[in-house]
């Protein structure tokens, strides 16, 4: 939990100054860190067992859920991130934004299943500053593994 280390780490109001640079610089690793293992050259396709059947009772099927998480993720203003992520009290599948590097934990309590980068530098080589065309890309790449991984992980 993002606030439990800033708090453990004995940053307080004298030292409010870091909390930004801490979010930043942290975020930015643990959402790339998400980021790296959710793509796969060999990814792209659906969804298999549990996660699939929640994807399809939250959303209706497959086609909407990517609907909705690209439209969202697309919409981003300026850079930040597009995400599927899980409450874990109600177990619910959710579609979520954040801001520049701000991680999805400490920004809604959602735990992180798959994050789509909408920072230019993500895809201004290839895609120039068309950012459509660059999401609805990644799902040609998506590691399904992966974020069935987390989704088990984030329901036990």
């Amino acid at each position: 939990n993002w606030n439990d280390l800033i708090l453990s780490s004995g940053i307080n109001a004298e030292y409010g100054g870091l909390h930004g640079a801490l979010k930043f610089n942290g975020g930015g690793h643990i959402n790339h860190s998400i980021f790296w293992e959710n793509l796969s050259p060999n990814g792209g396709g659906l969804p298999t067992g549990p996660l699939l059947a929640a994807i399809e009772a939250e959303f209706g099927s497959f086609d909407q859920f990517k609907a909705k998480m690209s439209a969202a993720t697309i919409a981003v203003q300026g850079s930040g991130w597009g995400w599927l992520g899980v409450n874990p009290e109600s177990k619910r599948l959710q579609i979520a934004t954040c801001a520049n590097q701000d991680p999805l934990h400490a920004t809604t309590g959602l735990a992180p299943l798959l994050g789509i980068d909408v920072w230019e530098h993500a895809y201004y080589l290839q895609y120039k500053n068309v950012r459509p065309e660059y999401v609805n890309s990644i799902w040609n790449v998506v590691n399904w593994e992966d974020v069935a991984a987390r989704y088990a992980k984030a329901l036990s």
